[in-house]
């Protein structure tokens, strides 16, 4: 009587594996299945695109991608509980690509917002975040694709039609990343100069005269050097509103490095010999003063107060062009990704 207990055991299991495991009549009940699931992955890729177009929330940005993720990871324990059809081959290529899409929303995405919080700092860091987001797109798109011959092989095999759209979500990923890769083009072409004013404005607010004209100097040249890169730029759907904006951006720098910036370092090294002046005589005692000193001294006086006027209006002038150039390019930037992404 003994021996019956394993058998036991393994019937029990048998009826709890076919109650739960969900089962189909024909393999075109199967792929509408696997479509409804991947459908709505997708929706949610969209979404989160979308968020990543339209949104400057990062907090929003990374709800979207936990919403996505969790609907991977729903799809695939709905798919793993089912029989699959004509064999385990096509449910394993499904689980494939729905796990690829888990790994990179919890490893390449995850690391990619890590990067964006210090990609600011410095243009190979920036670089760096642009093309990890650009591979994991790719990846990511790399994988619908074969996950989409592999749906219209199934259909083929199983004389299956498939009605075409040209809403089709998975289009609208393809030419999300084209858009982006244009985008992210121009914005590297920027920032690898912008960096530099980055870096001028900091040697300003030191009163670093050494740094700030090699700064100044390194800007105009990036700038000038950018100006020629924007010229051989392949335009997505001709469309040259940054490619334009930049260019603008680029002449302010120009302006900015070789006439403005010189006028502030001309007050900053008079500043200088004026302080060397009025030390020298505030350590002379009063009746050792003599009048080429103080001749000096008042001279400096008149020259630094005139300085000091230019010098701020200079600076004031300078702030005004910058922020209305930024203002330009954000405006830009959101008006072209709002154009060619849709928000539907």
């Amino acid at each position: 009587m003994n021996f019956l207990k394993p058998l036991l055991t393994v019937f029990i299991l048998l009826i709890a594996y076919t109650t739960h495991s969900q089962s189909f009549k024909n393999a075109s009940e199967y792929l509408d299945f696997i479509a409804t699931e991947q459908e709505s992955v997708t929706k949610n890729m969209w979404k989160y695109t979308k968020a990543i177009a339209h949104s400057k929330n990062d907090r929003t940005i990374n709800a979207k991608r936990n919403v996505l993720l969790k609907t991977v990871e729903k799809a695939i324990a709905k798919i793993e509980n089912t029989d699959g059809y004509d064999g385990e081959d096509y449910k394993k290529q499904v689980l494939t690509y729905m796990r690829l899409n888990e790994s990179l929303l919890n490893q390449d995405y995850a690391k990619i917002i890590d990067m964006k919080e210090v990609a600011e700092q410095s243009y190979d860091a920036m670089e760096a975040y642009v093309l990890a987001r650009e591979l994991a797109d790719q990846k990511m798109e790399d994988a619908y694709n074969e996950y989409d011959t592999n749906f219209r092989l199934f259909a083929a095999k199983h004389n299956i039609s498939i009605v075409e759209s040209e809403t089709d979500l998975g289009n609208k990923m393809k030419i999300s990343n084209q858009v982006f890769n244009h985008y992210n083009e121009l914005y590297l072409i920027y920032f690898k100069v912008s960096i530099n004013e980055m870096y001028l404005i900091d040697a300003l607010s030191k009163n670093d005269v050494g740094a700030i004209q090699q700064n100044a100097n390194a800007l105009s040249l990036t700038a000038k050097e950018g100006l020629e890169i924007l010229k051989t730029i392949e335009l997505y759907k001709n469309d040259k509103s940054i490619a334009e904006v930049t260019k603008d951006a680029f002449e302010f720098f120009i302006d900015e490095a070789d006439n403005q910036v010189p006028q502030l370092t001309e007050f900053l090294i008079l500043n200088e010999d004026f302080e060397t002046i009025r030390n020298t005589l505030e350590k002379t005692p009063e009746r050792k003063r003599t009048k080429e000193q103080i001749d000096t001294y008042n001279k400096k006086v008149k020259d630094i107060n005139k300085a000091v006027d230019n010098y701020n209006k200079v600076n004031t002038q300078l702030n005004k062009d910058r922020q209305n150039i930024i203002n330009k390019l954000n405006t830009t930037n959101e008006n072209f990704l709002a154009k060619h992404i849709p928000n539907d």
